[in-house]
């Protein structure tokens, strides 16, 4: 079955639900979810200098939960009890997977990837040269690009509804620091980086601050930005408070390499975080 047939399919299920049980509905959604693992199919991708979100794909996604079964799952010593299998065949994928992290069947990781002590959720993208650190988690149907770094603790939120949400987005060569969290569909374009602790939601301020009036952004760090955790004055019934943003401190320079350490990008500014 070709893609524009899965396509016509899942759609179709998606408003027929209760025919998902017949057996070439669910072998329908099943490929659908091989295909994701595979990464010939995508929840979200390039086009132009924006990016398509894949609702039918999200769709075949939630679909796939209630035709599994709980069933144990054994990774000796270990045992799990869950409805969606784990990623196999790291070796013929050319990926190397540091014991204890786990990848879920439906997420693609690409040739290249270090995946240490860490969690990939079903449906997300992880590209070639990635490193996903220790207790770093990538949630559902987050779009991971080529040779980003995300450091040690960093929470990459997931989405499966509503259905037209976009999943979060980190492009090629972004740096996320420690213990930063990105969510709600937060695109980090670019080689940006975030220094340790940022914290982005679809409603956080972005502010702009290189430049002699501040510019404000939400749901979106443009390309080779500076990024580090700030706070801003504002005033409720009951007093004035300060309320957490992000902060654009500068952009990348030429000198700071993809390659480069978190701290070193920061240095150029005199930043330590």
């Amino acid at each position: 079955m070709n893609t524009e047939q899965l396509k016509a399919q899942i759609n179709h299920l998606w408003d027929n639900q209760s025919e998902i049980h017949q057996p070439e509905n669910k072998e329908a959604i099943e490929q659908v979810v091989q295909l994701l693992d595979d990464g010939k199919i995508r929840v979200a991708e390039p086009n132009g200098d924006d990016w398509q979100i894949n609702e039918w794909v999200k769709k075949a996604v939630v679909l796939y939960f209630p035709i599994r079964q709980m069933e144990t799952i054994e990774a000796d010593p270990f045992e799990f009890h869950d409805k969606i299998p784990l990623k196999k065949g790291y070796k013929e994928k050319q990926v190397r997977v540091v014991p204890h992290a786990i990848a879920r069947h439906g997420s693609f990781v690409a040739p290249g990837v270090i995946m240490m002590p860490s969690y990939v959720n079903i449906g997300a993208y992880v590209d070639s040269g990635t490193m996903v650190d220790t207790w770093a988690t990538v949630g559902s149907c987050a779009q991971i690009g080529k040779d980003v770094h995300l450091s040690g603790g960093v929470g990459i939120g997931g989405v499966l509804e509503p259905l037209q949400a976009a999943p979060v987005i980190v492009e090629d060569g972004a740096f996320i620091g420690s213990r930063c969290i990105v969510v709600e569909g937060v695109h980090i374009k670019k080689e940006a980086v975030l220094g340790a602790n940022v914290v982005l939601t679809k409603s956080t301020k972005i502010i702009d601050v290189t430049g002699d009036e501040p510019i404000e952004y939400k749901g979106v760090v443009p390309e080779r930005s500076v990024v580090i955790p700030g706070s801003y004055t504002k005033e409720f019934p009951a007093g004035t408070y300060q309320v957490p943003c992000a902060l654009i401190i500068g952009k990348r320079k030429p000198s700071t390499d993809k390659k480069t350490s978190l701290n070193d990008a920061l240095r150029d500014y005199e930043v330590a975080v």
